[in-house]
């Protein structure tokens, strides 16, 4: 058994993170993770394992306690955090960021209101599109969740937790040689499954580094090299920008009809603007203190919303 401290960049408070159902998978009861742990699978060279992480709940002092059943060298510590860093967001220094945007008239109350919020994310971008196009357009998320947990239950190690199997998420040499048609029995379209398979195969071929992508690549980089691979267009490109360990985003112009889309249209509302009618100098002047902040910010307004719509749903009921 291994047990070791990751550190956090201050302020960081995980805790807000348990009311945002999107950020966790279908083995994930939010409710119970405050006592018995976030429990995730790990994968590292060609080992699967799993951790649980514990928050010492201090926001100025943030700390996970991590646990695993695996004898772990301490460079298997670090690739662990490494993957861990990426989930929790630990390495994102918000700090400037509060300064910057504390007058900002939409972003400077939820600044207060969500102090110490980080986004959450997956162990990889690898795991972030097989979650995003298995769960693409359908609006039942609890099916959606289902779905991906039986591609990876299918097509990823099968690893056992307090006497409970959990899926690892598939790498890239188990998907490609995965029948399309075999994982349409699993709930996704046929076409969601040739994606999985094309990606995977198009990145053992050496012809997509998501890599390079996910660490390296600027924001419009990002966007119009993702936006290439089968599968992913441009609002599910846009998403996936905001998962990476970087404070940085675009929001591209994406009209149809003549009105803007997916979260620039969002951001334009967000300030009062017409989204049929905003010229990209005005659009930036919305977003002026979030320069070099912008995937950040996004998140304080989608946690926002996620929170006041089930703030919303507990008035009706």
């Amino acid at each position: 058994m291994s047990s070791w401290t990751l550190k956090s960049i201050p302020p960081h408070d995980w805790f807000i993170c348990l009311d945002i159902d999107p950020y966790f998978d279908h083995e994930h009861d939010p409710e119970k993770i405050f006592e018995e742990g976030f429990i995730r699978p790990i994968s590292i060279d060609d080992k699967d394992f799993i951790v649980t992480v514990f928050f010492n709940g201090d926001p100025e002092n943030p700390e996970f306690h991590v646990e695993s059943s695996e004898s772990l060298s301490k460079d298997e510590i670090a690739q662990t955090n490494q993957s861990l860093a990426r989930i929790l967001g630990t390495n994102i220094d918000l700090r400037p960021f509060y300064d910057q945007a504390d007058n900002d008239p939409v972003l400077g109350p939820k600044l207060q209101e969500f102090y110490g919020l980080k986004r959450m994310a997956r162990g990889s971008l690898l795991e972030d599109i097989i979650n995003r196009i298995v769960q693409m357009r359908l609006s039942h998320k609890p099916t959606a969740k289902k779905m991906v947990f039986k591609v990876r239950e299918a097509y990823g190690a099968h690893l056992q937790h307090n006497g409970e199997k959990i899926p690892a998420w598939p790498r890239p040499f188990q998907l490609a040689k995965a029948n399309p048609a075999q994982i349409r029995k699993l709930g996704p379209t046929l076409k969601k499954g040739e994606y999985l398979v094309g990606l995977a195969q198009d990145m053992l071929a050496g012809e997509v580094d998501l890599e390079y992508l996910d660490k390296d690549a600027d924001p419009q980089e990002f966007y119009d090299s993702i936006s290439e691979i089968k599968g992913i267009g441009p609002t599910t490109g846009q998403d996936l920008m905001l998962f990476r360990e970087r404070t940085d985003a675009v929001f591209p112009s994406n009209r149809t009809k003549g009105e803007e889309k997916g979260l620039r249209k969002w951001i334009i509302m967000s300030y009062d603007g017409d989204p049929s009618n905003t010229s990209e100098k005005e659009f930036q002047s919305f977003i002026k203190n979030w320069k070099g902040y912008e995937a950040a910010a996004i998140e304080f307004l989608f946690v926002n919303w996620v929170i006041s719509s089930k703030k919303k749903k507990a008035k009706k009921s």
